[in-house]
């Protein structure tokens, strides 16, 4: 399996196969129970308009948005295991993605949309959060439909080059955004993609850090299954997700929340973060994925990154991911044979640390790489018969 180089890659933690010696060992104690991890879904999307527009920050308000929040009811409890944020924008699971603008003196202003997220709370199954986000989908739909609007299946704005903030930040908006993601805004205002997170009472800060190093690693060979971005201002980009191609690297791959202080090393983009409220404590988040083509395929993708998690056979760790090599991906997904063989590897060692009834969720994985097709191929076939972006991509 090919090496991903990066000149700012350094290994903090060690597994007990294959890295260098000196480090920490944070082998998982096997057997794991695996009944035992919880599970959360966020699921971010853009949304069309009855017209058939793309809507995004250039056409569309925060308020027009807000609408169909408004009719979304709020569970009281979910309040133990979600975020609402400083502004109140997230009380709800729906809630609107945006950039947001402050004043000199730092008071809020507006949020420029990009689309809306949908979030789990934290399930104890990943049946159980996939089945509540699909839930949680038809009652968005519902609340939409009088709006006009329906959602897409895209991981990347496909009209737009880019995001420029206007005006320009000022000088209290350059110094509140001091963290890598937040320096990286730009990028998430025309991306679309979910955070699929898990967590175990049974793994110390060690292990989660190790395992979202090796998430970090093997991204490249995982995140073609999800490829949905194979548009780029308004024509075909010629690959299958500009998305990876444009924020992996910049953006991470994988993130570990943790209380503990001492385990928080500064990198670029950001390995470990600091647990904002207590339900964060020792959440592992994938962030790499593109939106998927349909919900059914997050039992899939969570089932995969619960066999890597689990198995003690795939030894490649990086704290930042290999941008070149996501590129390379983006570009190429299966039909480069580095990325095929080293998927097919990945998989096949997934599916050996699952149990029986875990691996039927990998089937679906197993039949994409055997055709070397990723959900763009039929994102691309469906543009090629219409020549329509918004029909390709609902």
């Amino acid at each position: 399996m090919q090496t991903p180089t990066h000149p700012s890659v350094h290994y903090n933690i060690n597994h007990t196969c294959g890295l260098p010696n000196g480090h920490k060992e944070t082998a998982l104690t096997l057997p794991i129970d695996i009944s035992s991890f919880h599970f959360g879904i966020e699921h971010e999307f853009a949304v069309l308009d009855k017209h058939d527009q793309f809507l995004d920050f250039s056409n569309t308000s925060f308020e027009d948005f807000a609408q169909v929040i408004e009719h979304l009811p709020i569970t009281e409890s979910d309040a133990q295991t979600l975020r609402t944020g400083d502004l109140g924008i997230k009380l709800k699971r729906w809630y609107i993605e945006g950039f947001e603008r402050f004043t000199e003196m730092g008071d809020y202003l507006l949020t420029l949309p990009k689309g809306f997220e949908i979030r789990t709370p934290i399930c104890t199954s990943l049946n159980q959060a996939v089945d509540t986000l699909i839930r949680d989908f038809s009652l968005w739909a519902k609340a939409a439909r009088p709006y006009g609007y329906q959602a897409t299946w895209t991981a990347l704005n496909p009209f737009q080059s880019g995001f420029v903030p206007h005006p320009p930040l000022n000088a209290w908006e350059l110094k509140d955004r001091s963290s890598p993601e937040e320096q990286t805004a730009h990028i998430h205002m025309i991306t679309y993609g979910p955070d699929i997170s898990f967590s175990h009472s049974d793994l110390n800060t060690d292990q989660t850090i190790d395992i979202a190093q090796k998430l970090t690693y093997y991204s490249p060979y995982i995140v073609p299954f999800s490829y949905t971005s194979p548009f780029h201002v308004g024509k075909l980009w010629g690959g299958y997700s500009r998305r990876t191609y444009y924020r992996t690297g910049d953006r991470p791959a994988a993130l570990v929340f943790t209380s503990d202080s001492t385990k928080i090393t500064p990198s670029f983009p950001t390995l470990t973060d600091t647990a904002r409220i207590p339900a964060e404590d020792g959440r592992i988040e994938f962030k790499a994925f593109d939106c998927p083509p349909d919900l059914e395929l997050y039992r899939s993708l969570g089932a995969l990154l619960i066999g890597l998690a689990l198995d003690d056979t795939l030894t490649g760790r990086l704290t930042v991911p290999d941008s070149e090599l996501h590129k390379h991906s983006a570009t190429h997904a299966f039909d480069a044979p580095d990325i095929h063989d080293s998927a097919a590897k990945v998989l096949a060692a997934a599916r050996a640390a699952l149990p029986l009834d875990w691996q039927k969720n990998l089937n679906r994985l197993d039949d994409m790489l055997a055709a070397k097709r990723t959900p763009a191929h039929s994102i691309i076939q469906k543009y090629k018969e219409n020549r329509s972006i918004s029909s390709a991509i609902q």
